[in-house]
């Protein structure tokens, strides 16, 4: 690829006799930079809010989930301590879990209960760093004591050291017919996890009043895990019930919240194939530009013929050619993408404060900032898939040039 390689790079210049074909050059180049720059911006910028997204889910939720036949859990510091084996598990929590009315005066809501011991939740969840007003300390067993989600305490206009009825679905037989379990509940704490489930919905009392609510006796719901690798989850989950009593079901986080990460996963999926028809468009500039260089060198083509040239050693001058394009181009969009995709905080708001306005309210956007996660392989894809899409663009122009007859490209001049 000697010669091939020399005549590729003086026919992309094209200064002297066709400074169209040049520009041509430079509007392909400048293309596919514009693609591939916008492809590793945008995801980075969906990697970083699935990241923010998913660390706030898995900060009220766990990695993964011990529970029994019935909802209902016997003997479970035995099984924590067999999942405690696991090389991954780093934490356990038991946990009981149940519907309930909330009543606040005149307000009412209901709620998914949830029955924790503090100390070891901090071992599996991180609601200490989201808490507002109060403790999760402030759960002590027979203190009825309550935390609330913060939409749901403005819900029942609610603030820590006020009363409220927590109204458990399972009645009381009585002469006088079904009535309802009711308990008084003081507000002790007000969490904010930035996940609406949880702040609109949860509330967290402490377990041996949950057991007593519910009537569970020494029975949980379950048993919650946390793993030193969030990702190893699925494994851990099928591994568990084999050495688990029989009736013991294991779930991860990846089954409780399948359809958010199932949605994001088809939603980035799908801004890739979008974003790399500005590439595509590029690469069939590309065509255009070799089509345009071929009729304009026929002559030169034709004497490199009569010189001996073969015809794969012409088809490689114009491959040389689109390629040089391809390659300037995605260079250019990898180093001006990965150079926003790390500098994006600093970006988005400079911008901001030259336009004047925040692009994501936190009035109104769960997430205010526009986060970002430069992920290595997506780099590597977006690069091979525009490098690809350039050769193939070369290809029908290349050997359009091959198939020159030097007699008939000579014939007038």
């Amino acid at each position: 690829m000697g010669y091939e390689l020399l005549v590729g790079l003086r026919y992309l210049r094209a200064r002297r006799r066709n400074r169209f074909i040049s520009i041509n050059s430079l509007v392909s180049m400048i293309g596919i930079a514009v693609g591939v720059w916008a492809l590793i911006v945008v995801l980075s910028v969906m990697n970083g809010f699935q990241k923010e997204v998913r660390t706030r889910i898995l900060g009220v939720a766990s990695h993964v989930q011990i529970s029994g036949e019935g909802n209902r859990l016997a003997d479970w510091r035995s099984i924590a301590k067999i999942a405690a084996q696991n090389p991954h598990v780093v934490g356990t929590a038991p946990f009981v879990q149940a519907q309930g009315m909330l009543a606040a005066g005149p307000a009412v809501r209901g709620a998914i209960v949830r029955g924790i011991l503090p100390g070891d939740e901090e071992k599996v969840a991180d609601l200490g760093d989201v808490m507002r007003m109060g403790s999760l300390e402030n759960l002590k067993p027979g203190g009825f004591g309550i935390v609330l989600g913060a939409d749901l305490a403005r819900a029942l206009q609610v603030l820590p050291g006020d009363k409220l009825a927590l109204i458990a679905p399972q009645g009381l037989v009585t002469p006088a017919g079904l009535v309802p379990r009711l308990k008084q509940f003081t507000v002790v704490g007000i969490f904010e996890a930035g996940i609406a489930d949880a702040d609109s919905a949860l509330a967290l009392v402490h377990l041996q009043d949950a057991q007593t609510l519910y009537q569970l006796g020494a029975d949980v719901s379950g048993v919650r895990l946390k793993l030193d690798d969030l990702f190893a989850a699925p494994a851990v989950a099928r591994e568990l019930p084999r050495d688990l009593p029989p009736n013991t079901y294991a779930s991860d986080w990846t089954r409780t919240h399948a359809n958010f990460f199932r949605a994001v996963a088809i939603e980035k999926r799908m801004m890739f194939i979008i974003l790399a028809l500005i590439v595509l468009v590029a690469a069939i500039n590309i065509i255009s530009t070799l089509v345009v260089a071929v009729k304009d060198k026929q002559s030169d083509i034709a004497i490199l013929r009569t010189l001996g040239a073969h015809p794969r050693s012409v088809m490689g001058i114009f491959i040389v050619q689109g390629m040089l394009m391809g390659v300037i181009g995605t260079l250019i969009g990898v180093v001006l993408g990965v150079l926003t995709a790390l500098n994006i905080d600093v970006i988005v708001p400079a911008i901001e404060s030259v336009l004047g306005f925040k692009f994501l309210d936190k009035g109104v956007y769960l997430i205010p900032d526009l986060p970002s996660d430069l992920v290595a392989s997506d780099v590597i894809s977006i690069s091979l898939m525009a490098l690809a899409l350039s050769f193939a663009a070369t290809l029908y122009p290349s050997w359009s040039a091959s198939r020159l007859n030097p007699a008939e490209a000579l014939r007038y001049e």
